[in-house]
């Protein structure tokens, strides 16, 4: 079964996609929409699964984003017949954009490829620590 990962931000939702085994994730680039389009992607690349990274504080305390980022799971939630996990995703931003500065990449071309590149980071993240129990 593939599971889609959604990292959700303000401008753009960042999208990766799991093999059908859900081992390996694979960026599959961002939408600038929403429920909608998440659902549309998750349709077109066959996920059985969605799972959404939710940027909590070190301290474990909730941002902003964090109580954003809850409002888009519960429309999610409800936008689909398709089970939405949340996943831990601190620092995959952080993470991200430390790999985009060491592979030489521009400022102005990390702000397209983070968001991608975080969705990535976070399922496979999710991937390595829940292995077949993914599934």
């Amino acid at each position: 079964m593939r599971i889609l990962g959604v990292d959700y931000g303000s401008k753009r939702i960042g999208l990766a996609i799991s093999d059908e085994t859900a081992t390996i994730a694979q960026s599959v680039g961002y939408v600038t929409g929403g429920v909608a389009d998440v659902v549309r992607v998750a349709t077109e690349r066959g996920a059985g699964k969605i799972v959404v990274g939710v940027p909590v504080k070190l301290d474990n305390t909730h941002s902003p984003q964090t109580e954003r980022t809850l409002a888009f799971i519960k429309q999610l939630s409800e936008g689909t017949t398709l089970p939405v996990a949340r996943w831990d995703e601190r620092l995959t931003t952080a993470q991200a954009e430390r790999v985009l500065i060491e592979g030489n990449v521009q400022r102005k071309d990390r702000r397209e490829q983070i968001d991608k590149l975080a969705a990535q980071l976070m399922l496979q993240s999710y991937l390595d620590a829940t292995g077949n129990a993914a599934l």
